[in-house]
């Protein structure tokens, strides 16, 4: 496994989950390891963001995530101190998998947008990186 800080943007992917249709409605499994490669430890969802709102803002050192838009859609910038991307979430069975070490944002959510996660490990205030000037030391730190 890499240094948590060495996933770069091209580690985190975006794939579908498995979705089934039937005439009554549409069901999309998300599992370990069928289509989750971490064990899911806790699981968390946002919703009622106001207009012009964003969430996120921090990477994590250790936590990894799938993000779901299961209704409506939103955009997730993820950045590794060296590039930057944005990856539009709209459909519900898809999720985009970040990786340890990569910085976030959530916004332009849509209205009546909710953002699923599910994440690697409990909350754990430590594993957070909140600035950004310390989230590039970090990436600095890692390499070497």
């Amino acid at each position: 496994m890499k240094s948590n800080a060495l996933y770069k943007v091209d580690d985190c992917k975006v794939s579908a989950l498995p979705k089934h249709m039937r005439p009554n409605g549409n069901l999309t499994v998300a599992e370990h390891p069928a289509s989750i490669p971490f064990d899911i430890k806790r699981v968390y969802y946002l919703y009622d963001i106001p207009a012009g709102e964003e969430r996120g803002g921090h990477a994590h050192k250790q936590l990894q995530q799938l993000v779901i838009a299961v209704s409506g859609s939103f955009d997730v910038i993820i950045d590794d101190g060296t590039e930057r991307r944005t990856v539009t979430l709209n459909r519900p069975f898809a999720g985009l998998h970040i990786r340890p070490g990569i910085w976030r944002e959530l916004n332009n959510f849509s209205s009546g947008a909710v953002c699923l996660v599910l994440a690697s490990e409990h909350y754990d205030e430590s594993d957070y990186i909140r600035d950004y000037k310390d989230f590039i030391q970090y990436t600095k730190e890692a390499e070497r």
